[in-house]
């Protein structure tokens, strides 16, 4: 809307986590973005189920997600978000939907390449030991 006001064309990008989709602030964004035509906004969710406390069905579900966002008026692409060519083709689709907001839903797996940490909520906020980062940067270099 910004860019709207003061004549500029440009896209803005915002990055959410799944559990932000807890909060009633984001569907009240995600309202008035398709409400005031804010057609140059591109979302990006990483969609990897879980939150700091758990699973997010166990949380507070946000399924059916991609209806979700399509009822609040926005145009969903859904990938892979360990494809980088999956995410460079939909940030290119998103650039060419000029009637709605977009928001990219890329579907990971949380610590993914990182045997002991992949899917382990409890990662969401500690940090690794100096000796379990050597670990993962060997196991992520070898995929």
């Amino acid at each position: 809307m910004a860019a709207r006001l003061n004549s500029r064309s440009y896209r803005t990008y915002v990055l959410m986590g799944d559990g932000e989709c807890d909060e009633g602030q984001v569907w009240e964004a995600a309202m008035a973005a398709s409400h005031f035509k804010a057609n140059n906004l591109t979302a990006i969710l990483d969609y990897n189920k879980y939150q700091e406390m758990g699973p997010i069905s166990r949380e507070m579900g946000i399924e059916p997600l991609i209806e979700k966002w399509k009822s609040f008026g926005w145009h969903v692409i859904e990938v892979d978000g360990h494809d980088i060519n999956a995410l460079i083709d939909a940030y290119t689709v998103a650039q060419t939907v000029n009637d709605k907001p977009q928001i990219i839903i890329a579907n990971t797996i949380k610590g993914k390449g990182v045997s002991f940490v992949e899917a382990d909520y409890t990662y969401h906020g500690r940090a690794l030991t100096p000796e379990m980062a050597v670990k993962a940067r060997e196991e992520i270099l070898c995929n």
